[in-house]
């Protein structure tokens, strides 16, 4: 099942709809008692989740449900708890930065008041940053909570999948020697467009994951490439902070990033970038430049 989180312009709120093809009901026309939003889904727990599911006929959908064209999305979570992201988990990474393999995981965060959807714009402030970059990586949504799960019990964990973009500033990640507020500008955590359940992706370390900046092809590899796959991280994490139904972790992305090519390629105004995941979806965003107000005396 893919679900979406989109703008209800009649009440100026999030909802919830619930995708075949190309068109998307809202979840309580498909079934009574379903949330109206994906906090709503979260909280309810998987029994609603499997109503929801077994409601959500495509036919029914396709006829009666509106364009996905016609709807503004946002982040399927549009304000996780926590973004977790993980660091230099694909070897040719790894190789391209000339760092070594991390022993672990290597945890960072992006706060989530970067989080943006598919269609929004990636804005920044040119005197604050120049060196503006991409990175595709695979999401996971926790679905219920973990705790010092094991890696065996780890993908049980899972709500589903999405795509997300970890636009990160590197003057700022290198300059400021640890990558917070590189990593967290506004609008550098896109994801989207759709989250894909668990059931959909029975193995996440078998998709083709790909990064385009216009026409051009920057990134392309597959999940099987991760040092750590999903069940690993999530083990690992859980055994010092809880996972909680709506955190995100952002599982680290490929070779290819813009700052460690010769010469290198950074974003800049006007850019589309489109991170793309097989089974999951495609993700867009364009770049723009926004120079802050300058304040009043």
């Amino acid at each position: 099942m893919r679900l979406i989180s989109y703008r209800d312009t009649r009440v100026g709120g999030e909802a919830l709809g619930v995708v075949a093809g190309d068109h998307w009901l809202p979840a309580p026309a498909l079934a009574e008692g379903a949330p109206s939003t994906m906090a709503g889904l979260l909280d309810a727990g998987p029994g609603m989740l499997d109503a929801l599911r077994a409601a959500a006929d495509p036919g029914r959908i396709s006829s009666e449900g509106r364009p996905l064209d016609d709807v503004e999305l946002l982040a399927p979570v549009p304000r996780p708890g926590k973004v977790v992201a993980i660091g230099r988990n694909y070897r040719e990474h790894v190789d391209e930065e000339g760092a070594d393999r991390p022993p672990a995981p290597l945890v960072f965060s992006k706060w989530p008041s970067s989080v943006i959807g598919d269609g929004a714009e990636i804005r920044w402030d040119p005197e604050l940053t120049a060196q503006v970059d991409y990175e595709a990586e695979l999401a996971v949504v926790i679905g219920r909570t973990a705790r010092r799960v094991s890696e065996a019990d780890a993908l049980d964990h899972v709500l589903g999948y999405t795509c997300l973009n970890d636009v990160s500033a590197r003057d700022l990640q290198f300059g400021d020697g640890q990558w917070a507020r590189g990593k967290s500008l506004d609008t550098f955590c896109p994801m989207g467009p759709a989250l894909v359940t668990a059931d959909e992706i029975p193995d996440p370390q078998v998709l083709d994951i790909s990064c385009h900046v216009g026409d051009r092809v920057v990134q392309s590899a597959n999940t099987s490439q991760m040092y750590f796959g999903v069940a690993a991280i999530i083990s690992y994490c859980s055994q010092s902070f809880s996972l909680e139904p709506g955190d995100v972790i952002a599982t680290g992305t490929p070779g290819g990033v813009g700052i460690f090519r010769d010469p290198p390629l950074l974003l800049g105004d006007g850019d589309e970038v489109t991170v793309e995941i097989a089974g999951v979806g495609r993700l867009r965003n364009v770049c723009r430049h926004e120079r802050a107000a300058v304040a009043s005396a």
